[in-house]
């Protein structure tokens, strides 16, 4: 009897347990992005004329829409408190769009690079992340871990995923950790994505799709395609002043990478 008795009240407690632990595969996460414009700048003639008329951060907002396997991440708005100046600052932001097929493990970005839109269709690239044990916080409601990972073997990423949502998603070009990522954070880009609300009603399925693109190209061929148009566009016979303009030139490719 005894045995009987312990059998039941350990029963319920599992039920609940796992009835109080939802597991998401599918709803809309908002996120702002936030980047510190006037670090972007450098110095120089150019970089004093603007930085008077830019606001410190540039802010917009994104929504990223997942269901199962499948995802899209483009523009919603741009921060109330911007002024036009700064709005207008890199404002090809506003074209972005990011399909990821998880199960199919390939992907369509659509991105705005000299005034036209490049359709980039290629396998989805790894991330080399790292797991960070005993570094946790809370985004949008959900308990994050932390994860880290190296690009271009100098650029840093710090990314904050929750378990509890199991797309393995996250904002732009961010992905491949065990859950979704709700924050990431690139020093070296001076910006910030960090998710502030998660709405699990209300998602339109079928606009999970990458739409059409009549033209495109893969990583390699767009990466080649950057350098060629870049090389000489941030360069100077200066030693000063011609490094820090192959570091704008860096932080230019590598945000259009992401």
């Amino acid at each position: 009897m005894k045995f009987k008795l312990f059998l039941f009240p350990a029963a319920i407690f599992f039920y609940f347990q796992s009835s109080a632990q939802q597991f998401i595969d599918k709803g809309t996460v908002e996120y702002q992005v936030k980047t510190n414009v006037l670090k972007t700048l450098g110095s120089g003639m150019f970089a004093d004329i603007i930085k008077d008329k830019l606001q410190q951060f540039k802010t917009a907002y994104y929504t990223l829409s997942f269901s199962d396997d499948k995802s899209t991440y483009k523009f919603s708005d741009w921060d109330n408190g911007m002024n036009q100046f700064t709005r207008n600052w890199n404002k090809n932001d506003e074209s972005g769009f990011w399909y990821f097929d998880f199960k199919d493990e390939n992907c369509l970005i659509k991105k705005d690079f000299n005034s036209s839109i490049i359709n980039i269709s290629d396998s989805i690239p790894r991330f080399n992340w790292k797991l960070i044990p005993g570094e946790s916080r809370e985004i949008a409601g959900f308990n994050c871990r932390k994860a880290q990972a190296i690009l271009y073997d100098s650029v840093y990423i710090f990314a904050f995923y929750t378990e509890e949502i199991t797309f393995p998603g996250g904002p732009a070009g961010f992905y491949g950790l065990p859950g979704t990522i709700l924050g990431v954070t690139v020093p070296r880009l001076y910006t910030s994505w960090i998710a502030t609300k998660v709405s699990l009603t209300g998602l339109n399925e079928a606009a999970v799709n990458p739409g059409k693109a009549k033209k495109t190209m893969t990583f390699k061929e767009f990466t080649a395609l950057v350098t060629d148009r870049t090389s000489d566009m941030f360069s100077s016979s200066d030693a000063d002043q011609d490094r820090e303009l192959r570091e704008i030139r860096d932080r230019n490719f590598w945000n259009i990478r992401l």
